[in-house]
């Protein structure tokens, strides 16, 4: 079982990214899915996450009115849309798996992925 978060880089602040998340060895619509991100120095915090059962999602204050989450099952994927990006945003953010939809902790989850980068910089 594998998980890959993909889709950061370098943006400018005020600018936009959208990170997606793949999964191999399982199917990422039977799970719920959580975004979590860890900046240098900072501990890991969770962004967002989105049910399995009826696509609830929720968001870290952090995010609220600038993240968007969403299920492309065509694609098999996980989308984190980022807006509005702040240099506070600057992190590695990884995605997810497990049985429980949570951003108290990334411990509850039963599978991670390698973390895509995302600076945020003028």
């Amino acid at each position: 079982v594998q998980l890959q978060a993909s889709g950061g880089g370098l943006v400018q602040p005020g600018g936009s990214l959208r990170l997606s998340c793949a999964g191999s060895g399982l199917s990422l619509e039977d799970y719920n899915i959580g975004w979590f991100r860890q900046a240098p120095g900072k501990e890991r915090e969770g962004v967002g996450c989105i049910s399995s059962s009826d696509g609830t999602v929720a968001f870290a204050d952090s995010g609220k009115g600038r993240f968007t989450i969403a299920r492309d099952n065509a694609k098999r994927t996980v989308v984190l849309e980022m807006n509005n990006l702040k240099p506070e945003d600057t992190a590695v953010y990884h995605c997810l798996a497990g049985g429980v939809a949570t951003l108290t902790s990334p411990y509850v989850y039963d599978y991670w992925g390698q973390g895509t980068l995302v600076t945020v910089s003028s």
